[in-house]
């Protein structure tokens, strides 16, 4: 049997490879193509993130706190050691019990956000599966609309913005997140870039980059200091590995071309491998304080977006 695979997040056909190269977007054909194909694909997946932030939102009670702030929040009952400053006598009035008025914590929280832009991302195992790539832009943009709707503030890394906020916002970090990629996202990994101390991070990708070199831009970042998140996006085959026979597996980022003759002779190593790569990921999460969780593109984005806002919400 002889076919032409992926597997393994930094492989992919030759047609892909072409079209992420840059040096392919010096003819203005290709520039104007490319320009067309990102805006007539763009509108339907943010309409897609906010109908899957939506649907996450229903299911989880925000992120307010209670804190210094002029939002009203709730009525709970007097309790010894309040002030009466604090009592709400309408309120209280209407029944035999003494309330007190509580405000929101109203210190919006900044989240910075990542998007693995490589080659490797622009990958699918199957035509009903989304390139990995959408599916991480996904998520991003529909954990963006959260936190905004929430009253946090939103910046993408590696784009040279400022933390935005407001409903209004997510539309233009939906064009920002449409450009190409900067040349750092290009390698797999963030850019270095100056972030607000004890600001959030989440980094979506399918994190395939050398463990030395992830665990250098999470120490980085966790210095700051910052907490955050990682979330590793892979197609399903890239965990399987289910072909068999002869296959040809072409690489997305110039590693060439590669034969394996028999392909269930290596899926052990292959499944060791990666399963080695993901427990260096939660070590280094660990060791920094973050958290880690992975996702499948063969998976609803419902589970892997309430992960992460749960993850980013008030302890």
């Amino acid at each position: 049997m002889t076919s032409t695979a992926a597997p393994g997040g930094r492989q992919g056909s030759a047609d892909q490879a072409a079209r992420s190269d840059p040096a392919s977007l010096a003819s203005p054909v290709l520039a104007a193509r490319r320009a067309e194909a990102v805006a007539a694909r763009f509108p339907p997946l943010l309409v897609a993130a906010e109908r899957v932030a939506t649907t996450v939102a229903q299911g989880v009670h925000g992120r307010r706190r209670v804190g210094q702030g002029d939002a009203f929040w709730q009525f709970r009952p007097f309790l010894a050691g309040d002030t009466v400053a604090r009592i709400d006598w309408r309120q209280s009035a209407k029944s035999d019990r003494t309330f007190v008025r509580e405000t929101e914590w109203e210190a919006a929280q900044t989240v910075w956000l990542w998007c693995d832009g490589s080659a490797s991302m622009r990958w699918r195992s199957q035509r009903s599966l989304p390139e990995k790539v959408e599916r991480a832009e996904l998520l991003m943009l529909a954990l963006a609309c959260l936190l905004l709707r929430a009253g946090e503030r939103v910046a993408l890394i590696g784009h040279g913005m400022r933390p935005l906020g407001g409903r209004g916002a997510l539309d233009l970090l939906a064009e920002i997140a449409s450009r190409s990629p900067d040349p750092g996202s290009q390698a797999g990994l963030p850019p270095a870039q100056r972030i607000a101390r004890h600001a959030r991070v989440v980094l979506l990708g399918d994190l395939l980059s050398p463990l030395a070199e992830v665990q250098a831009v999470v120490s980085r970042l966790a210095a700051t200091p910052a907490s955050g998140h990682l979330l590793q996006v892979l197609d399903p085959a890239e965990e399987a590995l289910p072909y068999a026979g002869r296959v040809r597996f072409e690489g997305l980022e110039q590693e060439g071309a590669h034969i394996i003759g028999r392909v269930e002779g290596v899926r052990g190593d292959y499944a060791k491998r990666l399963a080695a790569q993901r427990e260096g990921l939660k070590a280094i999460a660990r060791a920094a304080g973050w958290g880690f969780a992975t996702h499948r593109t063969s998976e609803p984005p419902e589970a892997a977006l309430l992960g992460l806002y749960t993850a980013l919400s008030p302890q």
